[in-house]
């Protein structure tokens, strides 16, 4: 087992990466826009600074994109704070974590202060020595900047600590990272280039725990 755990947050530790998925289609219905049924996929994993050029990629004749994030963003905020959902091994892979000793941090395109939001809604601060949010760091995912700089702030070397991703910038980001990097499916099913970059893909947070208690990963 290695000695510290990064976790992204949306859609790896809290159910709500499906939540942004479908708000940047009904965005387009708010806009008069066609759905473009790639944009999600194209945004997950991304932080905000990147989202208006990938935005302009898929509408290109509509001016107004930072409305259009900002609908996004708001609407999204407001169902995640009525029903924040727990992920499935979730706490049960934390938790292992911690009672063995591992340190553990996020690293997600969220800003700080909705990771720590989220965080204290749950009660699982007792599991963290660092939060690394997206307002922190130059270059988002698949750039490893996050990553490193999670690693860091555990005094550890990547390569001494797993990445638990669902999106495929991180996923790259992580493996960019030279970390341990394990895909936990969410919205996206893996493709072989993606497969190639994880020490392991499973289909949910238990999967991923009773992998490491093997030694698989």
């Amino acid at each position: 087992m290695l000695k510290g755990a990064i976790f992204d947050m949306d859609g790896t530790l809290f159910d709500t990466e499906k939540i942004y998925w479908n708000c940047w289609l009904e965005t387009a219905d708010f806009f008069g826009l066609p759905r473009q049924p790639e944009l999600p996929g194209s945004m997950s994993g991304s932080g905000w600074e990147s989202m208006p050029a990938k935005l302009k990629k898929f509408y290109p004749d509509f001016e107004d994109v930072n409305a259009y994030i900002m609908h996004v963003v708001t609407t999204a905020r407001s169902k995640i704070e009525a029903n924040l959902e727990i992920k499935a091994g979730a706490f049960e892979i934390l938790n292992y974590f911690f009672d063995n000793g591992v340190k553990i941090a996020i690293a997600s395109s969220s800003e700080v202060a909705a990771i720590e939001k989220n965080i204290q809604r749950v009660g699982w601060e007792k599991f963290f020595t660092a939060f690394v949010g997206g307002n922190q760091v130059k270059e988002s995912k698949p750039n490893p900047e996050i990553f490193l700089k999670a690693a860091d702030a555990l005094n550890l070397s990547p390569t001494d600590c797993y990445v638990f991703e669902d999106s495929f910038n991180g996923v790259r980001a992580g493996n960019s990272a030279k970390c341990s990097t394990v895909m936990v499916i969410d919205c996206k099913q893996p493709t072989d280039e993606i497969r190639k970059l994880c020490t392991g893909v499973y289909d949910d947070m238990f999967g991923a725990l009773e992998a490491v208690k093997r030694g698989e990963i």
